[in-house]
C-alpha cells in the first residue's frame, strides 16, 4: 500500500528550536558555536537540524533575520516614527540601553557581536553582517542630511561624520552591556552622547 505521507513529521517546534540557536549564536559567536553546541541546545539531532535548516551558515542567517525582527527593530522604529534625526537617535540609544541589557537572554547586540573575529571560512558571514550595520549607518545619515535641509541641524554638519558617532556609541554600548554594565550606567552614557549633537544655531 503506497504511504500517504512523506517521511516522518518533524518531533520538534521549528521556531522554539530557531530561537535556541540564535540565543546560542547571540552569546558564543558564529565561529564559536558547532554544530553539535546547536543540535545539543535545539534538541534535535544533526539531520532535523539539516533537514529543516540547512547548514550552519543557513541557520545562522535566518537567526540574525529574526533576531532583527524580534529584538533589533527598535533601530528602524525610531528612525520611521520620530520626527527629527535629534529625537530618533536620542531614542534608539535610550532604547539600546534597555534592549542591551534585559534580564533572561544574552546581552549587546547579534549584529555588532556575533563575528568580531572570524575565521577565513565565515569572511561571508562577517560581510554579511558587516552590511547591516552600514545599512544603519546609512539611515542615521539619510535622516540627518533631511534635517540640515529643513534647519533642524546646521547645513555643514559633517552627516557622515555624525552618523558614525551614533554607529560607534552603539557599538560601544553592546560591548559595554556584555562586559557587564548596567543599563543605567548605559543610559548615562546615551545621554551624555547626545550632548555632542549640534545644535540648529550652530555653523552656518
Amino acid at each position: 500500500m503506497a504511504s500517504t505521507q512523506r517521511g516522518r513529521p518533524r518531533s520538534f517546534d521549528r521556531e522554539t528550536a530557531l530561537e535556541q540557536a540564535l540565543r546560542t549564536f547571540w552569546e558564543h559567536g558564529y565561529d564559536a558555536t558547532s554544530v553539535a553546541d546547536l543540535t545539543r541546545v535545539m534538541g534535535i539531532g544533526a539531520p532535523s537540524l539539516y533537514a529543516a535548516f540547512g547548514d550552519k551558515r543557513t541557520l545562522f542567517e535566518e537567526a540574525v533575520e529574526s533576531y532583527v525582527t524580534r529584538y533589533g527593530g527598535f533601530l528602524d522604529r525610531a528612525m520611521a516614527e520620530e520626527p527629527t534625526a535629534r529625537e530618533a537617535v536620542a531614542r534608539a540609544l535610550r532604547e539600546a540601553a534597555v534592549e542591551y541589557t534585559q534580564p533572561g537572554r544574552p546581552h549587546g547586540c547579534m549584529v555588532i557581536s556575533a563575528l568580531v573575529n572570524f575565521s577565513e571560512a565565515a569572511a561571508e558571514v562577517a560581510e554579511d553582517l558587516r552590511a547591516r550595520r552600514a545599512y544603519n549607518l546609512r539611515s542615521f545619515e539619510s535622516r540627518i542630511r533631511v534635517d540640515m535641509a529643513t534647519g533642524a541641524l546646521p547645513r555643514d554638519t559633517d552627516a557622515a561624520g555624525l552618523a558614525r558617532l551614533v554607529g560607534a556609541v552603539l557599538q560601544g554600548m553592546s560591548q559595554q552591556s556584555r562586559d557587564g554594565a548596567s543599563r543605567t550606567e548605559l543610559e548615562a552614557v546615551a545621554e551624555m552622547a547626545m550632548r555632542a549633537w549640534p545644535e540648529p544655531g550652530e555653523g552656518t
